[in-house]
Formats: C-alpha cells, sequence, structure tokens
C-alpha cells in the first residue's frame, strides 16, 4: 500500500495541543510548532476505519479489553523486539506518565528519593516532585557526539533511592541503549534493591542500523526487578486515545501497582482506545517500516542541512526517536537569549532544553515528525534568524 507523509495536514481548530495552545505555550500564536510529541502525519487508514466501524454502531456503553487486544501486543512485541510476554503480565494505563505517578504511590512514601538520567522528559521530575517524592539525579555524560551513562555515580547514588525511572530509547538525547548498557543498569538496581521503571514508549521509532533491547528481556533477574510501559500512541500518532500498557512479571509487584491502579479508578480506558492499538498492532507493520524510512531521511536532512548552513548548530548521535537535540551552546547566548531567538526571530516552537533539567541549558527539542515541506520550513526560518542576529 502506498503511504504518503508528505501531505500537509491543518490540525489547527482540533483543540491540538501542539498547534492550538500556541499563544499560551510561546507567547506567540504565529511559532511553526515543532514541539510536543506527536505527529503531523495522517494516522493510518487501519486504525482509523477500525475507529468509524465501530463508532458506527452508535452505542457508547461500558466496555472491557478483548483477548484480542492483549494478543496484538503480545504478537508484536514478539514479532519487533523479540520479547515473549505473558498475558497476565500486562496492565492497563491511559498513559505512561500515569505510570510514573502510580508508582511512587505503590513502591515510595513521601520523603523516598528516585533516581532519573537528566536531561530527560520532564514529567520524570514532575512526577516525583508532584508526589512529595525526592529527586536523586544521575546525569548522563557527553562524550564526543555521543551521551552516555556514569556508572561510577549511578553506582553510588542508587543506594539512597526506591526507584529508579530509565528512558529507553531516551527522550530527548535519542539513545537506544545497548544490552551491555542496560544488563548494568538492571544489574545495579538488583544489587541495591531499587525497581527499574523502563519507558519504552519510543521502543518501535529507532533508526536504521540500531536495535532496541527491552529492558525486561535481557534476564529473568531483571525482569523480576522491571516495570516496563509501552504503547503505541507515539508509533502511530494516537496519542489522543490514551492508552497504554504496563508489563510486570514479577506477581508482587505487579499486585502492588494494580492496587493503587484500582484505587484510583482509572482501569477503564475507552474502547476507542483499545480498537485503535489493536488495529496498529496487527496491520501496521508496512506503515510503520515506511515510516522509520521517513524519519531516517528527515533526521539526515536537518544533519546535513546544518552542516552546510548552520556548522555552529550541533546534532549529536541520533539513534531513536523523532525528537532530536539540537546543541546551540556555539552561538554563545543565554539560554533566555536562545529561546528569544527562536521563537520570536525564527519563529519557532521548540522545548527548551531546560525543560530537561539543568543540564539541557543551550539545548533545543526539535520535532522532525512531519512532512519534509513543513521541516524545510522550519530550518529555512532558522537559518535566516541565526544569520540575522
Amino acid at each position: 500500500m502506498n503511504y504518503s507523509f508528505d501531505e500537509i495536514i491543518d490540525r489547527e481548530g482540533t483543540a491540538c495541543v501542539k498547534w492550538d495552545l500556541r499563544k499560551q505555550v510561546f507567547g506567540n500564536a504565529d511559532v511553526l510548532p515543532m514541539w510536543v510529541a506527536d505527529m503531523d502525519f495522517r494516522t493510518p487508514s487501519f486504525i482509523t476505519e477500525a475507529i468509524i466501524k465501530r463508532a458506527s454502531h452508535a452505542v457508547y456503553g461500558y466496555t472491557y479489553r478483548t483477548e484480542g487486544y492483549y494478543n496484538s501486543i503480545i504478537n508484536w512485541m514478539e514479532r519487533h523486539h523479540g520479547w515473549k510476554i505473558e498475558r497476565k503480565s500486562i496492565l492497563f494505563s491511559p498513559g505512561v506518565v500515569p505510570v510514573l505517578y502510580m508508582a511512587a504511590l505503590a513502591f515510595t512514601e513521601p520523603g523516598d528519593k528516585i533516581l532519573i538520567q537528566p536531561p530527560v522528559y520532564p514529567p520524570f521530575h514532575e512526577s516525583v516532585v508532584n508526589n512529595n517524592r525526592q529527586l536523586v539525579y544521575n546525569p548522563l555524560m557527553q562524550v564526543g557526539d555521543r551521551f552516555v551513562i556514569d556508572f561510577d555515580d549511578l553506582d553510588k547514588k542508587l543506594p539512597d533511592a526506591k526507584l529508579m525511572i530509565l528512558s529507553n530509547p531516551h527522550n530527548p538525547i535519542g539513545r537506544v541503549w545497548t544490552e551491555m548498557e542496560l544488563k548494568r543498569i538492571g544489574d545495579l538496581c538488583i544489587k541495591h534493591k531499587v525497581i527499574l521503571i523502563s519507558d519504552e514508549i519510543h521502543c518501535d521509532l529507532v533508526l536504521p542500523g540500531y536495535k532496541h533491547i527491552c529492558t525486561a528481556n535481557i534476564s529473568p533477574e531483571i525482569a523480576a526487578n522491571t516495570i516496563t510501559c509501552l504503547a503505541s500512541s507515539k508509533t502511530f500518532n494516537t496519542a489522543g486515545l490514551s492508552t497504554s500498557s504496563v508489563v510486570i512479571s514479577n506477581p508482587e509487584i505487579r499486585a502492588k501497582l494494580d492496587s493503587v491502579i484500582q484505587s484510583v479508578h482509572v482501569d477503564a480506558g475507552t474502547f476507542f482506545g483499545a480498537i485503535a492499538s489493536e488495529a496498529a498492532y496487527d496491520h501496521g507493520d508496512e506503515w510503520h517500516a515506511k515510516l522509520i524510512e521517513y524519519l531516517a531521511e528527515n533526521v539526515a536532512l536537518v544533519r546535513t542541512f546544518l552542516a552546510d548552513h548552520l556548522p555552529q548548530i550541533k546534532l549529536n548521535a541520533h539513534e531513536a526517536t523523532y525528537l532530536l537535540w539540537l546543541d546551540f551552546r556555539a552561538l554563545g547566548l543565554s539560554q533566555p537569549q536562545l529561546v528569544d531567538l527562536i521563537t520570536n526571530k525564527a519563529m519557532l516552537g521548540l522545548n527548551d532544553g531546560t525543560a530537561f533539567g539543568v543540564e539541557g541549558t543551550g539545548f533545543m527539542r526539535l520535532n522532525v515528525g512531519c512532512p519534509r515541506a513543513m521541516l524545510l520550513d522550519g530550518l529555512t526560518r532558522l537559518e535566516k534568524a541565526i544569520r540575522e542576529q
């Protein structure tokens, strides 16, 4: 089937966070939004057709998730990642972020410490602070053009923590952690009796030449200490349908988290979300392959454009996700000056790097999950603003 990712779709006026909240987020309603992690591509037809078919029934009462829903997750993860998941290991959540909040409630007490690896996805920070827990930082280190884990520091800090939240693949730096790196993390968490939460929502967005390793698939011992968060939403552009999965092989850990899920009554979900997820995993192989090709070309375009026109801006090694971590430090600007340059002169809506931690100073996050013409527009705006400053 022929899938087009070049189509420009007008998303304004659809209660779209990315486009309709530009004034609130950036103070400028005219920026080209290339920030929040959804894509500007049309959701594939096999998903919309499944939703329309169910919507045509016209009775939207209480529902449950069928065995087909669970089998679609199990089959996709085995087919694409070689991980065999048992049906009983899967819990439901309306999103990955709620899992972070509920895990804090299930496994820690107020004042307990939770470890994260900045610069990292802002809700990692928020889920800790908003639950009156304390953050422990194991900052990533930049070595050449790659970010790596400071394992000595991790070993020293884990004894103080009750939970560790891992971004795998990492948002925003785009690393695909190797099996050796993940094994070291998993083994250290076991050594220090720290439960590991592995956020793998971007696992299907790995670029050619790299391979995602599911943390819990490394060894039975690591699996027994790991909570894995999954969803089809990033891959198939269905974030608004609030459907994700939590995979926990350890029955004791699973029961503790499930008790919190039940206590806040978020287990029901919606049938549209379940239907979309099942359709995506059952019918999405070809579309997914084409998407990865297109995203890889977009990443290559950014790299070439920067090298040819803006060599002072660096794109480090990028292995996964459609979210690029751009290094503007060579411009010598303060963070407020950088944000002003991007927002009010280049007229671009990017993520401020400091939202991911102080380690993000001098960086901005760029979403390339968009038609190529839109990406070129954004890059051209950036070049013009920097040349004119």
